[in-house]
Formats: structure tokens, sequence, C-alpha cells
């Protein structure tokens, strides 16, 4: 499988997570969100093909161009922690819960042949999907032999 391909699929159960996890928790004062903090140059792609990366942030200008819109940039370590201090400190959960949040808001939903990537802003409306999420914690449980019910968090 495609290494991008792996880690957009990561991401979308990581949001999906985030939906069922609130759902679940919410009558109990936990909340839970998917936070996307932004292209960030941390150790995360230290093993990456630097070329692989400039080809992709070409890539992304190319189609931020022929939108109108500035190019790509990376964002600081503080810029990228942003988002995930608005969620936790200041962002309203009732606003956030079971939400993707991005640039200290809450995402909006994609059209489904929209062009977006990695460093795009938006999301999948698949990714928020209620009977996803639920399927993706039910089979998670299943596939660890484990129940994680209310009582047990």
């Amino acid at each position: 499988m495609n290494g991008h391909l792996a880690y957009g699929r990561s991401k979308t159960a990581n949001i999906l997570f985030a939906v069922v996890f609130d759902e679940r928790n919410r009558v109990r004062g936990v909340r839970a969100a998917a936070v996307h903090p932004g292209g960030i140059q941390t150790e995360l792609g230290r093993y990456a093909d630097r070329k692989q990366i400039e080809q992709l942030v070409e890539h992304m200008n190319q189609q931020l161009a022929a939108e109108g819109k500035p190019p790509f940039q990376w964002k600081t370590i503080p810029q990228g922690a942003a988002t995930s201090v608005w969620a936790a400190v200041v962002a309203d959960a009732d606003e956030i819960g079971g939400q993707y949040c991005e640039n200290c808001h809450v995402g909006n939903i994609v059209p489904d042949n929209a062009t977006i990537n990695a460093m795009s802003e938006g999301v999948r409306a698949y990714a928020l999907d209620p009977k996803t999420a639920e399927a993706l914690w039910n089979k998670s449980e299943e596939l660890v032999r484990e129940s994680f019910t209310q009582n047990k968090l």
C-alpha cells in the first residue's frame, strides 16, 4: 500500500475514533475531538525521502495556485500546537465534541470530489459518519478481543 494512502487512512481512523468516543462518553462529561496540527517539520518525517516531500509540496502549491490560494508554508511547532491548546482549553466542548478541528476551528466538510491533501483544510463527511465510527470501534474491539465499555474508562 502507498505510504501516503496508509497515512491518510490512519488519520481517518483517528477521526472516527474521536467521533464514537465522544458519543459514548459525553454523558459522563468526557469529550473527544480529532485535532490536525497542520504541516510541521518534526521528527515524524526523519526517514522520509526529501525529494518526495519536495515534490508533494510542489504539487500542493500547483493545486493551491490553481485555486487562487497562497502557497503552502510549514508551521512552526508552536503554531502546530495552537489547535490542540485551543481545543483543550479555549473551545466549547459542545462545539468541538466528536468533530475534526484544524487551525483553531472546527473543520469544514468538503465534497468527496474536492481535491484535498494532508495539508489542506477540510474533512470528508465519511470521516465523521457515526455509523462508520461505530463499525470501526466494534471491529477494533473484535480484533483485540476486548470490550471498552463506558464502565471501563
